[in-house]
């Protein structure tokens, strides 16, 4: 399974972003399934505001079951909070801390983000560090 955060979905709906093209490539070389979690959606879908369509797109990939939405916790919340306080200098997002403690929970390595500067400083328990797309 690999994660995929905000940027890269927002990339690959939206026509018009720079980023599309590298993101849509590296979507269609992917065999395993995408998941994500709730907060890396809403971040998106306020990015997508903009467009009612676009939007809908990113609800028929959730619905259809091609982005798989893991399960936020409510031991999650602990270690969340956690990891925004240990990474306040960058400072981390919800969403990011939302990423890192799936990916630390379910032992996910491979993360599918644009923002490499702060996913290339998250250290996740267990597994060191991410193995980043693109």
């Amino acid at each position: 399974m690999l994660l995929i955060d905000a940027g890269p979905l927002v990339a690959i709906m939206r026509e018009s972003d720079d980023r599309r093209a590298d993101c849509v490539r590296v979507l269609k070389s992917l065999r395993e399934p995408i998941a994500t979690v709730w907060p890396v959606v809403t971040e998106a879908m306020y990015l997508l505001g903009s467009s009612w369509r676009v939007q809908d797109g990113l609800w028929e990939q959730i619905i259809s079951g091609r982005l798989v939405l893991l399960p936020l916790e409510p031991a999650d919340l602990e270690r969340m909070r956690e990891l925004m306080r240990k990474y306040q200098d960058l400072p981390m997002d919800l969403a990011d801390a939302a990423l890192v403690c799936v990916a630390e929970r379910e032992k996910i390595a491979r993360i599918f983000t644009i923002d490499r500067r702060d996913f290339e400083r998250y250290r996740p328990k267990g597994i060191g560090h991410f193995t980043i797309l693109p």
